[in-house]
């Protein structure tokens, strides 16, 4: 009998339109409903109109210079789910996905529920970390 159950939400965030074709062709295969963002803006419409099971989210992102010219990286994207996004979003837990290695995430340390994974292209590996983080929530 199949699951009735309805998929996990991701929030995928990337300024790197290909990074988000990648990343969300793997997760739809690997059955998660899936949703991107290519900011901060973009991202905060999703998760409070979607409410994610999970974001997936780039620290570095390039100025908006169409926009205020301010630069929106991954940290202030979480500190504004934090204050602006309401209990829900505050307790999602978050991915960040970086071109960074693990040795140099020490200023990801003591930020909320947050992990680090590298841009490898590794799907498998990918999906198994979001299976392990999706099964702690």
């Amino acid at each position: 009998m199949a699951s009735s159950l309805p998929a996990k939400k991701i929030l995928v965030v990337d300024d790197n339109q290909i990074i988000l074709n990648v990343l969300s062709s793997a997760l739809k295969s690997g059955g998660y409903e899936v949703f991107a963002a290519v900011d901060g803006p973009a991202a905060f419409t999703v998760v409070l109109q979607e409410q994610p099971d999970l974001i997936l989210l780039d620290i570095f992102f390039p100025p908006d210079i169409f926009q205020s010219g301010n630069t929106w990286d991954g940290f202030l994207i979480m500190r504004w789910l934090q204050c602006m996004g309401g209990p829900r979003a505050n307790r999602t837990p978050v991915f960040v996905i970086s071109g960074l290695n693990r040795g140099n995430s020490g200023s990801l340390s003591g930020r909320r529920r947050s992990e680090l994974l590298p841009k490898t292209g590794q799907d498998t590996e990918l999906l198994d970390a979001i299976q392990q983080i999706l099964a702690r929530v």
